[in-house]
C-alpha cells in the first residue's frame, strides 16, 4: 500500500467556475478514485484561494469585505464540485487558521535558511489613488514579448513578473503611469537554486511535455530572486520583526496549502503526516498550463528552502488550454460557460466524460455544444449506455432476471484483462484519455461480441448460445463499470450496485443464478435543440 497524495490547484475565490477550470482539475478526481479502488493510502486535497488581490478588487466592486466574498464562492465550488462527483478527502480555504498556522511556521523556519535575504525594492504607488499597489494591479508591456499585461504574470507568453520590471506601467484602477516608492521587502534566491531545480527537472522526464518546456525556459533564462512579502492588508502576516505591517505574498503561501491540507487530513485520519512525506509516497500536482512555473519552480524551491527535506512533487498534471466555440474564454468579456448553470441541467457523467474525452490533456482543444450533444448521444448513450441497457433488459425480460449459466470465453477474459493493465498503467501515469479510449474499446468489443451472437435469434433457435452470450456480455458490463468508476462515479455506482460488485480494481464476474434487480437507463438522449439553446444563452451574455 502506497500513500498518494494528489492535489488540485486551488481557484481563485473572487468568481465563479467556468468549464475551462473543471477540464483542468478533473484529472486529480480520476486518479484519486482509481488508487482508493486499488487500496492504496489517498490523500486528495485542495481548497479555496481566499487570499490576495483578485478578491480584495471584486469584494470592493460589491461593496462586501474580502472574508465574504471569499466564503461567498468557497461555498460556490463546494457545490459545483460535489454535483460533479469531486471526491476530496479535504477542501478547504486559505483562511482556515490550520493553513494560516502551517504556513507561519514553514516561513518562519524558511527565513533562517540562506535562500532567503532583505532587499530595499521599488514599490509602486498611484498618485491618484494615493495608495501602493500590488503586482496585479499594475498593467503595462510586458519586458519578454512585449504584450499588454498585469505585473504579476503575462497571459500572452507566460512569464512569471515582477511589477517594476513592466514597461510603461499604469495603475489598473485609474489608468495613471505609476511611479516607484522604496521599500523593504524578503525575497527568496531563487538564482541559488538553479542546480537543484535543473537536477529535479532532468529527473522527472515523464511529465508533461508543456511542464519540462515552460520550466527548462525557466531556468535557461536565469532564475530572479522573487519576493516573497508584499504591502498588503489581505493576507497572511508576515512572521518576522519589523515586518508587522507587510503580508505573505500569496504565490509564497498558496501553493503550501498542499502541505497545509495534508497535514490537517492526516490529523482527521490519524495517520502520521511525515509518512505521507517519505520514500513510499507518490506525489501529484493538477492544474492548468499557466500554473506550471508555480508548481515546477516556487513550490520545490519554497520546500527545498525550508530545509525539512519535503518530498517535492512527483507527476505534474499540467493540461494545455480549452476554447469555447472556437474562441478563447474570457471571463472579463463573460465569454464562458459557468458551471454553477449547468450542474443541474445535464448529467455530471456526460460533462465529466466530454471533459476527459475532448480534454486539453496535452493540447488546447474547443468545447462545443455540438459536440458535446453528439458525444453524449453516439459514446456514451450508443456505446457504454447501449450495451449496459441491451444486456440487463435482455436478461430480466427473458431469463427472469437471473444470470445465466455460461463459461467465458478467452477472448472476452483476455479483453477484461488486458485493459486492466493498460487502462491503470494509464491513469498512473496521468494519461486519462488515453485510459478512456481503452475502456471504451472495451464497450465496442462487447457491443460487437453481442451483435455477432445475436441473443434476440438464439433465445429460440440456440437457448445455449443465448445464455452463453448474455452470461459473457454480463461480465463485460461488470468489468466495465469497474474501470469506468474513476470517470463515471454516477452510473458506475448504479451498475455496481445492481451486479453486487466490489469497489476494487481487479476483473470481477457475476455468478450465474444472480438476481438482477429492476434498472434504469444509464444515460438520456440530448435533443439538437439543446445546441441552439446553449449557443443563445452564450451570446446572450454577450449583450
Amino acid at each position: 500500500m502506497k500513500n498518494i497524495l494528489i492535489g488540485g490547484a486551488w481557484p481563485y475565490a473572487n468568481g465563479s467556475l467556468h468549464i475551462g477550470h473543471i477540464a483542468a482539475l478533473l484529472p486529480g478526481d480520476i486518479i484519486a478514485r482509481y488508487y482508493r479502488l486499488k487500496g492504496d493510502n489517498v490523500f486528495y486535497v485542495s481548497g479555496s484561494d481566499c487570499h490576495g488581490t483578485p478578491v480584495t478588487i471584486r469584494a470592493k466592486k460589491e461593496g462586501k469585505t474580502p472574508k465574504e466574498i471569499s466564503d461567498l464562492y468557497h461555498n460556490e465550488f463546494l457545490s459545483v464540485f460535489t454535483k460533479l462527483g469531486f471526491s476530496y478527502d479535504l477542501y478547504g480555504k486559505t483562511t482556515e487558521e490550520w493553513h494560516k498556522d502551517f504556513v507561519t511556521s514553514f516561513h518562519k523556519k524558511m527565513y533562517k535558511s540562506k535562500y532567503i535575504c532583505e532587499k530595499i525594492v521599488p514599490q509602486a504607488y498611484c498618485s491618484v489613488c494615493q495608495k501602493t499597489l500590488s503586482d496585479r494591479l499594475v498593467i503595462g508591456k510586458c519586458p519578454e514579448c512585449g504584450e499588454l499585461t498585469r505585473g504579476d504574470q503575462c497571459d500572452a507568453c507566460g512569464a512569471v513578473l515582477e511589477a517594476e520590471s513592466i514597461l510603461e506601467p499604469k495603475c489598473s484602477e485609474c489608468g495613471t503611469s505609476l511611479e516607484f516608492k522604496r521599500t523593504k521587502q524578503l525575497y527568496i534566491k531563487l538564482s541559488l537554486l538553479e542546480h537543484e531545480l535543473r537536477e529535479y527537472l532532468h529527473s522527472h522526464a515523464n511529465w508533461r511535455k508543456n511542464a519540462i518546456a515552460f520550466t527548462k525556459r525557466y531556468i535557461d533564462e536565469g532564475l530572479r530572486d522573487r519576493a516573497i512579502t508584499r504591502d498588503l492588508e489581505w493576507g497572511i502576516d508576515v512572521p518576522k520583526e519589523g515586518y508587522e505591517h507587510k503580508k505573505i505574498y500569496i504565490w509564497a503561501e498558496n501553493v503550501l496549502g498542499y502541505l497545509s491540507a495534508s497535514k490537517q487530513l492526516a490529523k482527521q485520519k490519524d495517520f502520521p503526516f511525515l509518512e505521507l512525506w517519505g520514500d513510499n509516497a507518490r506525489h501529484y500536482y493538477i492544474h492548468g498550463k499557466d500554473n506550471i512555473p508555480f508548481h515546477t519552480i516556487i513550490l520545490p524551491s519554497l520546500m527545498i528552502a525550508n530545509g525539512e527535506g519535503w518530498h517535492l512533487p512527483d507527476d505534474i498534471i499540467s493540461s494545455e488550454h480549452l476554447t469555447l466555440e472556437g474562441k478563447k474564454i474570457s471571463t472579463s468579456h463573460n465569454w464562458a460557460i459557468w458551471v454553477k448553470d449547468i450542474v443541474d441541467l445535464y448529467n455530471p457523467d456526460a460533462l465529466r466524460y466530454f471533459l476527459i474525452s475532448n480534454g486539453p490533456e496535452k493540447r488546447d482543444t474547443d468545447f462545443s455544444w455540438r459536440e458535446f450533444v453528439e458525444c453524449n448521444n453516439s459514446e456514451l448513450l450508443g456505446a457504454y449506455g447501449n450495451l449496459v441497457n441491451r444486456t440487463l433488459v435482455f436478461t430480466l425480460k427473458y431469463q427472469n432476471g437471473l444470470v445465466p449459466n455460461g463459461d467465458l470465453c478467452d477472448d472476452v477474459t483476455s479483453k477484461i484483462e488486458k485493459t486492466f493493465k493498460k487502462v491503470g498503467a494509464e491513469i498512473e501515469n496521468g494519461n486519462l484519455k488515453e485510459a478512456l479510449d481503452e475502456v471504451f474499446s472495451l464497450a465496442r468489443f462487447g457491443n460487437k461480441y453481442y451483435d455477432i451472437n445475436q441473443p434476440w435469434k438464439t433465445r429460440v433457435s440456440n437457448p445455449a448460445l443465448c445464455e452463453e452470450t448474455l452470461y459473457n456480455c454480463v461480465q463485460i458490463v461488470a468489468n466495465l463499470a469497474i474501470l469506468l468508476y474513476p470517470f463515471l462515479p454516477f452510473s458506475s455506482e448504479k451498475v455496481l450496485g445492481w451486479l453486487g460488485l466490489l469497489k476494487q480494481w481487479t476483473h470481477q464476474y457475476v455468478a450465474p443464478g444472480y438476481k438482477l434487480p429492476e434498472t434504469s437507463i444509464l444515460f438520456e438522449r440530448l435533443d439538437k435543440s439543446v445546441v441552439d439553446t446553449e449557443l443563445k444563452k452564450l451570446q446572450n451574455l454577450q449583450r
